[in-house]
């Protein structure tokens, strides 16, 4: 019996072998070569690279961006609302066994959102068959060729979308499914394959234990009714700085024609625009993934200017398509919740909406990609910490309060965050801060036995009287300014020891400097960026 992509129906297989795929670049409906049954690309360096994702994955992103856009829009009365509601599909948001605790709010009670996007390669239909070709995987469970987590930031001030390659290497953590309990153990593969784990809650877990980032929500989408949604929102303008034809006579391409210079894709060409990965650039997904992103901040510059789906009938077939797509967690199982989603985005000025690919590298046998050592921490860094990533924050003022009290007599309370379910936690390390805050004179500090998880290690404080004490423990420590947050959790000044110093006394990054830059490693897009345009490979121009 054929898999279902909905949750809860028909009959769960037994998890199969790794991916069998098609060639991602062709028309819809072709097929390509298969896997080598490893999970692996054939082709080496050059397939390991083919991380932009398989057809349609802007088009897919924008579909979930417009669902909670145009719902805004289109709401119109109760009835409707129950009609779209029955539409929503929902799954538990994660099914690891993670300890990591929600961000907390700031000065005036805010606290960022993240929502993970999950472009699922689901055939169990015959439209996704025919839009995502290789019917021979048709019988096996669906991958997530699409990961995009969408970060906004406590004020609302400015958006981050990072997306990370489909193959890139990493754990995935243990994860049990929700339907028929199964549980599925650790282990390194590529990331797409955690849907196949128990299904999104599984891909969330990891991007959890990967990233160190508290995710609020999920939201997932198949190939089906994308194309029409394409359609629904109209001409998108896009650039290529050469004339462009992506076919050769091998049977590679998108099938893409374009002269040089500024056109209004939709429908059909834009579908082609999206899947066109020879023609751009180095002929792989880092092409692709380029045009993706230009794609998508013009379409978003079009929904800003409201010059796109003006017409409420057209609204209400998108919002139609859209929910019907749509498979979201609890928490955001109804049309309300993603009305007030759509508000948040609405809010984020479009010149403060940046995008970018977590920075990567090869893995050392080429067949995979990795995280890359220090650029994908600082972007992901940056994310925790609620910095944008186009640079734009306004400096905080550099000042130093002095402590209430001698150290001797401050209360400070140590609490052990490494409980990662990646790495494992590692017991005592409350214990042995506490000892080393004591010989440097916190006689007051004691351990909390409580174990959680997260990343970074943090001095919070319980208002701002206690500021000037929770920095001086951040010095004797070697922590970061960066590190003290104000927390209404505590009562006392708290120091969670993370998953960034899980031995030793001597924090790891003490004297480095503190950076709030985006990587360029990290390839980053201005959602206002009005020139950008795409490189044409010399050996698809015509």
């Amino acid at each position: 019996m054929r898999q279902s992509s909905v949750r809860g129906e028909g009959r769960r297989q037994a998890v199969p072998e790794p991916r069998s795929t098609g060639e991602d670049d062709g028309p819809p409906g072709a097929e390509g070569p298969a896997s080598d049954g490893a999970g692996r690309r054939r082709g080496g360096r050059r397939a390991a690279a083919r991380h932009g994702g398989r057809g349609l994955r802007v088009v897919r992103w924008s579909a979930l961006v417009l669902a909670v856009l145009v719902l805004g829009a289109a709401a119109g009365g109760y009835i409707y609302y129950n009609h779209l509601n029955g539409n929503l599909k929902k799954e538990a948001l994660d099914l690891g066994d993670s300890k990591l605790g929600k961000p907390e709010p700031n000065a005036n009670g805010q606290t960022p959102l993240n929502i993970l996007l999950i472009g699922s390669d689901s055939r169990n239909t015959k439209e996704n068959v025919e839009l995502g070709g290789a019917k021979q995987d048709a019988d096996r469970k669906p991958l997530a060729d699409v990961q995009m987590l969408v970060h906004v930031s406590a004020d609302r001030s400015n958006m981050s979308v990072v997306s990370i390659p489909r193959d890139t290497r990493v754990t995935i953590p243990r994860c049990t499914d929700p339907d028929d309990g199964r549980v599925y153990p650790k282990t390194q593969a590529a990331i797409n394959q955690s849907l196949q784990h128990g299904g999104p809650g599984c891909t969330v877990a990891t991007w959890k234990e990967l990233t160190g980032i508290y995710i609020d929500h999920f939201m997932m989408i198949d190939f089906s009714g994308v194309v029409s949604m394409a359609d629904a929102v109209g001409g998108v303008p896009v650039c290529v700085k050469d004339n462009i034809y992506s076919h050769d006579s091998k049977g590679h391409g998108s099938g893409l024609r374009l002269t040089k210079g500024t056109h209004s894709v939709k429908g059909v060409q834009a579908l082609q625009w999206l899947r066109t990965r020879y023609g751009f650039e180095d002929n792989t997904d880092i092409g692709r993934a380029k045009a993706q992103h230009m794609y998508m901040s013009s379409m978003i510059r079009q929904l800003k200017k409201g010059t796109k789906l003006s017409d409420p009938g057209k609204l209400m077939d998108l919002a139609e398509a859209a929910t019907d797509a749509l498979t979201v967690d609890h928490g955001l199982g109804d049309v309300k919740k993603l009305y007030n989603l759509g508000n948040d985005l609405k809010r984020v000025p479009t010149e403060r909406t940046t995008m970018v690919t977590m920075p990567w590298q090869y893995s050392a046998d080429e067949q995979f990609v990795e995280p890359k050592p220090g650029d994908a921490e600082q972007t992901f860094s940056l994310l925790r910490n609620d910095t944008a990533l186009d640079g734009k924050d306004k400096k905080k003022p550099d000042k130093t309060p002095a402590p209430t009290a001698p150290k001797g007599e401050v209360p400070v309370v140590v609490q052990n965050g490494t409980a990662s379910m990646v790495y494992g936690p590692v017991s005592g390390r409350a214990r042995v801060i506490t000892n080393e805050l004591v010989r440097l004179g916190y006689a007051k500090a004691a351990a909390n036995t409580v174990l959680i998880s997260q990343a970074d290690t943090t001095v919070s404080y319980p208002s701002e009287a206690e500021q000037g004490d929770a920095l001086a423990v951040a010095k004797a420590l070697g922590l970061p300014k960066s590190a003290v947050k104000s927390s209404k959790s505590v009562q006392d000044v708290t120091v969670v020891v993370g998953n960034d110093w899980r031995a030793g006394t001597a924090y790891p990054k003490a004297g480095t400097t503190e950076d709030d830059k985006t990587p360029e490693s990290a390839d980053a897009l201005n959602g206002e960026d009005k020139k950008a345009c795409m490189t044409v490979n010399p050996d698809y121009t015509f």
